[in-house]
Order: C-alpha cells, then sequence, then structure tokens
C-alpha cells in the first residue's frame, strides 16, 4: 500500500485478454514521480497493452491501475486520463505539417483547443515564455518558424514530444521514439528526454539498446505480458531468462 500511495503510476496485477490470447498477465510496475523507466521485450510482450491501459484505451479484465496514489484510472476514458495530466507519443510522429514548429506547439499548448481557436489567441508574456522554454528543450528553437514538413524525421519527434509537454502532463509514455533516427539524433533524444525527466515521469518503450544504455535508468523486461526482469541494462541483459527470450545469444 505503501508504493501505491507514493507512486505516479500503480498497476498491481494487472490482466489483459483478447479473444483468449492473454496479452496482459498479472503484471505489475510500480512508477515514482519524477523517474524515467525503459520497457524492453520481444513484440507480442505486452508493451504497447500496458500503455493502453494506463491511457484508458483499453480496460484491463482484472487488477488496479492507480495514477498519482489515488485515481482508479480503469474507472476512466481516455480523454479524462489524458486532462489528468498523462500524455503519450506514439512511435509515428503526428505533427501539423503545413505550420511552423512555433505554431505547432501553440496549437498544443494547454488551453488552446482546435485550429481555429488558435488562429485567434493570443500569447501571454507567460505563454510565450513557456513556448520559448519548449523549443530550448526540444532542440529547435533555431528552426521555430520553419513548417513542420521541412524538419528531418527526428525534429518530427522531438516537436512532437514538445507538443505533449505543451499540455504539461505528469507522466509522459512514449513509444520507440529514436526509430528512424540518424546516430546523432538518437544521442541528443537520449539527453532530451534525461532533460525531461527531471520534472518529469517518463516512460520510454524502445527496441534500441545503445539508446537505452544512453538512457542510464532502470529498466523493465516484459515479456509474454509479465514482468520478467527489473534493474540496471546491465543487470537485466546477464539475465539468463532475459537473453533467452529477447537478447538472444
Amino acid at each position: 500500500m505503501d508504493a501505491l500511495k507514493t507512486s505516479v503510476l500503480y498497476l498491481d496485477a494487472v490482466t489483459v485478454s483478447f479473444d483468449g490470447f492473454i496479452a496482459l498477465n498479472r503484471l505489475s510496475l510500480v512508477i515514482e514521480p519524477g523517474e524515467m523507466r525503459a520497457i524492453i521485450g520481444p513484440n507480442g510482450a505486452g508493451k504497447t497493452t500496458m500503455m493502453d491501459v494506463i491511457t484508458g484505451k483499453t480496460r484491463p479484465d482484472s487488477g488496479e491501475v492507480f495514477f498519482d496514489g489515488q485515481t482508479d484510472l480503469s474507472k476512466l476514458d481516455e480523454a479524462s486520463i489524458a486532462q489528468l495530466g498523462i500524455g503519450r507519443k506514439f512511435q509515428k510522429p503526428t505533427v501539423f505539417e503545413n505550420q511552423t514548429v512555433y505554431e505547432n506547439l501553440q496549437l498544443a499548448l494547454a488551453g488552446v483547443r482546435g485550429v481555429l481557436g488558435a488562429l485567434t489567441w493570443f500569447a501571454s508574456d507567460k505563454d510565450d515564455a513557456r513556448m520559448k522554454e519548449l523549443l530550448e528543450i526540444i532542440r529547435l528553437n533555431d528552426v521555430r518558424d520553419q513548417m513542420a514538413a521541412s524538419l528531418s524525421h527526428g525534429q518530427k519527434q522531438w516537436l512532437e514530444i514538445g507538443m505533449l509537454l505543451a499540455q504539461d502532463p505528469k507522466v509522459l509514455l512514449i513509444d520507440e521514439p529514436v526509430a528512424g533516427m540518424t546516430d546523432s539524433e538518437t544521442t541528443e533524444t537520449a539527453r532530451l528526454l534525461r532533460d525531461i525527466a527531471q520534472n518529469h515521469s517518463v516512460i520510454v518503450v524502445e527496441h534500441d539498446m545503445s539508446f537505452v544504455r544512453d538512457l542510464d535508468v532502470k529498466v523493465t523486461v516484459l515479456a509474454e505480458g509479465s514482468v520478467l526482469a527489473e534493474g540496471s541494462l546491465d543487470s537485466v541483459s546477464a539475465d539468463e531468462r532475459v537473453i533467452e527470450s529477447y537478447l538472444g545469444r
């Protein structure tokens, strides 16, 4: 119970099945405030379903899912959960390509709803300062007036992360952020996420082990819908069960 009270995300014995296939099998996971956690595992391990449960896209068959030690996420819909402060970034970036970088952040800023509202909205000094801060965090200040369509794949990923941050979430769920990135973008993304984790809880699902090493955080390995191992990347990489089910020999 103490873990529940002090956690920002608390999953206990969460089970989800689809037509007889068990996607999550009594999955338990605790994320602390301000913690960044890397989630790894083979395809079909339950990583996406876990994020679906946390964000309200999928309801668990059984088990507990709590946010901030008190809110039962299993009883809320996706919109309510997003408003609570849980943001999710999918693998493929979705930005407004015919808008500038700055305008994308403006559209996403908490309180701004829809393109029409943004066109008639003027940023207060506080809003403007926040967007400048976001541009620095996501490494896009130098291209703030460029159309999003002209950005590299990696820059679009960073912009979408900035759009999530603009909504001021407590927790960010980020799915395979470095897929398709150059080596330099991958390295910079690890730095970017470490910066974000100073003020947010972050869950990163990723297959790139060198990137996970750069994150330098606790790693949870999922397999067949359950936690197989947890600890540093070195410790889980040396676990025979992890080698057998995921990393190979």
